[in-house]
């Protein structure tokens, strides 16, 4: 293992050590993430978990086929996997956005290993019931689900963030490699020696994950506020995403994607039991034919978001999809089958790794981890619904039915990209932007004192009323989604030019939080609001405290005021609040 990884310079500094040593470099080439010598290592080590995870994953679904009739336990398989993601990711990324994120994975691994090596045993002494197992994929699930904010949130921490559309995609190699692979060797492995081999060898994939996450010292991030309590983080994570229109749309359309698209995963073993007439070897085939296709999609990514807008790449793929496993439906034979799950795997990795890399470049690093947490929500959250849906349709009306069904499932998909389209993949600049002051006060007032009420004043003359209206709207936005409460724009009666903005925090530290998190990309909306002023520059704000009034029975030194203010003039709209 390299040394360098004790001292792992952040990823910007990695960049600019490059430019100065000449060093060319590629925003189309998909290799750019590995220059970094930390993404390299994980990547390699993630590589051998993803190929145990696999076999694994393979030995799973065919004991479930051997030791049950129905095909609702078999695709229950993939639901159980999936399904804790849904339940528990946004915890999770609540998690990684306040804690070190390293530690994190290490526990996420270490309980996956834990849980591996009791399924092994188990199923070594013959132990295993269809809902033993079905608890078992579960519990892993629940590990996946910790480990995955934490981790996709820590590649921004690893590239530089122009590169994070690549090491998305970088990643989507890694475990479709192990998929092209690791289930034809899966179900070999499952054929000679059986179920627990698997089992056991999923075990051992864990330790060079763990030792290169040991070895990793990232730099410390100061924090100068203290964490946010989980419920609280929670909800500024769905608060975020709820009032940004790029992510929502992203969940949709992923949602969407997974309902329709784990049909090609979840009936598989169906697929090759059914209609093909084949085994465990047969199954690890068409795996593999579909990890195939992922390889191949990842390394077309590059090239085709040179020449296609993102909306319609994703649509495309949802297109494809149902195109391929069309073919899958009709096939009854191997060679005719392989094609269409490749299509779909390829169409697998594109849509997916565009739909993480948009939700990545469309938040800023403190809320990036519950942004992501969210989306795999929705995406699993599908995925674990699909899983059902197709698996009780191919209960009740045969394996081939429901994959026609998928298919329209997946062109209704495509249609709401008419509706809700995607915004384009690029880089906004979502750094802090760093002018705001906390500002002295001349009240005693703790951490935890409020509720904080904040008014701005503004000047604007009848004729920019409308355009005034219209930025404000976006000012709205920007301040509910950082965390402001009770947001009203408020007009003079009595001097019709005169404005008050006015919003409120819970606490004065929550206060502070929000107005640090006002990234580079929202000063343009300041830079605007501050256009339109026509009053004494620059506008004034107030802060106060709200205050109870009590009945005294003797007067105090100073007579408590229901409000404290504190008033003061802005040097720019960015500082406003």
């Amino acid at each position: 293992m390299p040394d360098d990884l004790h001292a792992q310079p952040t990823a910007d500094v990695a960049e600019a050590e490059l430019a100065s040593e000449g060093i060319a470099r590629s925003d189309t080439s998909p290799f750019v993430p590995l220059r970094q010598p930390i993404f390299r290592a994980v990547w390699f080590a993630s590589l051998a978990s993803n190929f145990g995870g696999l076999v694994q994953a393979v030995g799973a679904s065919w004991m479930m086929a051997s030791i049950s009739p129905s095909a609702e336990m078999v695709a229950l398989v993939q639901a159980s996997t999936t399904l804790p993601v849904m339940l528990f990711s946004l915890a999770a990324g609540a998690i990684s956005d306040n804690y070190d994120r390293r530690r994190i994975m290490l526990t996420a691994q270490f309980f996956m290993l834990a849980v591996s090596v009791g399924l092994a045993a188990c199923a070594w002494l013959g132990l295993i019931t269809p809902w033993l197992l079905l608890s078992f994929t579960f519990l892993i699930g629940c590990g996946t689900a910790l480990n995955n904010p934490a981790w996709q949130s820590s590649v921004g921490d690893m590239v530089p963030r122009r590169d994070v559309p690549a090491a998305v995609t970088l990643n989507s190699v890694a475990f479709n490699i192990a998929r092209s692979v690791g289930p034809a060797i899966g179900g070999a492995i499952v054929a000679a020696a059986g179920a627990v081999a698997a089992f056991v060898i999923n075990a051992f994939s864990y330790i060079g994950l763990i030792t290169v996450l040991a070895r990793w010292q990232p730099p410390k991030v100061e924090r100068l506020l203290p964490r946010e309590t989980l419920f609280i983080a929670m909800g500024a994570g769905v608060r975020y995403v709820a009032m940004s229109p790029n992510i929502r749309a992203v969940i949709l359309r992923a949602f969407a994607f997974g309902f329709g698209a784990i049909v090609g995963l979840a009936l598989l073993p169906l697929v090759a039991r059914d209609l093909i007439r084949g085994g465990p070897l047969t199954y690890g085939i068409l795996l593999g034919g579909f990890g195939a296709g992922a390889v191949a999609g990842a390394f077309m990514s590059a090239r085709l978001r040179r020449v296609m807008s993102t909306e319609a790449l994703v649509r495309s793929t949802f297109i494809a999809y149902a195109v391929g496993i069309l073919l899958v439906a009709f096939s009854r034979t191997i060679w005719m089958t392989i094609p269409g799950l490749f299509v779909c795997g390829a169409c697998w990795v594109l849509a997916l790794s565009t739909f993480n890399a948009t939700v990545q470049l469309s938040a800023p690093r403190w809320v990036v981890g519950r942004a992501l947490a969210i989306y795999q929500m929705a995406t699993f959250g599908g995925m674990a619904m699909g899983s059902w849906a197709w698996g009780r349709t191919a209960l009740l009306f045969g394996t081939d039915r429901g994959l026609q069904l998928s298919a329209i499932a997946l062109l209704i998909g495509a249609s709401l990209g008419l509706l809700y389209r995607l915004p384009p993949l690029e880089e906004l600049n979502l750094d802090p932007l760093s002018r705001w002051r906390e500002p002295k006060v001349a009240v005693d007032i703790e951490p935890r004192s409020g509720p904080v009420i904040v008014t701005v004043e503004y000047i604007i003359k009848p004729e920019d009323v409308v355009a005034f209206l219209n930025v404000m709207a976006e000012r709205r936005r920007i301040r509910r989604r950082d965390g402001a409460r009770h947001w009203t724009l408020l007009r003079d009666l009595t001097d019709p030019t005169l404005w008050f903005e006015r919003y409120d925090s819970p606490t004065w530290v929550e206060y502070v939080r929000q107005n640090q998190r006002v990234t580079q990309a929202d000063a343009e909306i300041g830079e605007r609001v501050r256009a339109l002023h026509s009053g004494p520059n620059p506008p004034v704000v107030h802060r106060m405290i709200e205050r109870q009034t009590a009945s005294l029975t003797s007067a105090p030194a100073a007579a408590p005021s229901t409000s404290v203010p504190v008033a003061t003039p802005l040097g720019d709209p960015s500082r406003a609040g």
